[in-house]
């Protein structure tokens, strides 16, 4: 059954060519809950509220907070930091070494 879904999104997101904007009115940043926007250079889903950016693979957008990327390590680190959820991506990326 994931198999076939899978392929059923692959297949969409290359007749498409992109996310569809129906879908991308509809998600939300998995950790501040604001809106999303979709970059077609990076082919990603940015959290403007937090400066994070998640990828889209396959047509499949990848909102698991450890996926997000922080964009701007500078803007990140000086705004205050009381969402617990955004540290631990913050951590995870430091770890990381990306």
């Amino acid at each position: 059954m994931v198999r076939v879904s899978r392929e059923v999104m692959q297949k969409a997101a290359t007749q498409l060519g992109s996310l569809t904007k129906t879908l991308s009115e509809a998600l939300v940043c998995p950790l501040s809950k604001h809106p999303l926007r979709y970059c077609e250079q990076s082919n990603s889903l940015i959290s403007d509220a937090i400066g994070v950016s998640f990828p889209i693979k396959n047509g499949i957008p990848c909102l698991v907070p450890r996926d997000g990327k922080i964009l701007e390590e500078e803007v990140a680190s000086s705004k205050p930091n009381n969402d617990p959820n955004l540290s631990a991506v913050n951590e995870e990326n430091q770890g990381r070494g990306s």
